[in-house]
């Protein structure tokens, strides 16, 4: 299986069936399958904030979801994070297309980049590096597990060496 096919199975599993996200070159593959599959709900937001929104909005009626991210869009959207999810202990999943890293080609996308992580851990969230598909199934399973188990949010932060993003 290819790295969205193994994540759309993950999701599938974890009973998440409303997709967030702010459209992203880098996750195409797996935006594409989610759209062609009627199991899932997939709306794509302006802004990260707002699929945080509508991510937690999902939540309040009994519905499972995932926001889809830059790392940039991390940045836009620490204090719906902070201030929504954390107190709220809402369990989202946040997928982040982490750019700055290998074969980066626009310099505006490098600090936030290598910001995402501590910022992360800064905020108390478990973050997942997803880097190969060797063990993906594993990581995604369990780091979905966790998050709804802790109601908390977690990251799996995806790098261009899982998805060949600017690589390719």
């Amino acid at each position: 299986m290819t790295w969205a096919e193994t994540l759309l199975a993950a999701l599938k599993r974890a009973d998440i069936s409303l997709i967030a996200y702010v459209p992203d070159i880098s996750i195409y593959q797996a935006t594409k399958l989610m759209e062609d599959d009627p199991y899932f709900h997939v709306v794509a937001a302006t802004r990260e904030e707002e699929a945080i929104g509508v991510a937690v909005g999902a939540y309040a009626v009994g519905r499972r979801s995932a926001v889809f991210m830059q790392s940039s869009g991390l940045g836009n959207c620490i204090n719906a994070i902070a201030s929504l999810c954390l107190p709220c202990r809402t369990p989202i999943p946040f997928f982040v297309n982490l750019r700055g890293e290998l074969g980066e080609f626009n310099i505006a996308q490098v600090a936030m980049g290598r910001a995402s992580k501590p910022i992360l851990d800064v905020l108390g969230l478990p973050h997942y590096t997803l880097t190969t598909v060797d063990g993906l199934d594993t990581i995604l399973n369990g780091a979905l597990d966790l998050c709804y188990a802790s109601r908390q949010p977690v990251a799996l932060c995806m790098t261009p060496l899982l998805h060949r993003g600017s690589l390719a």
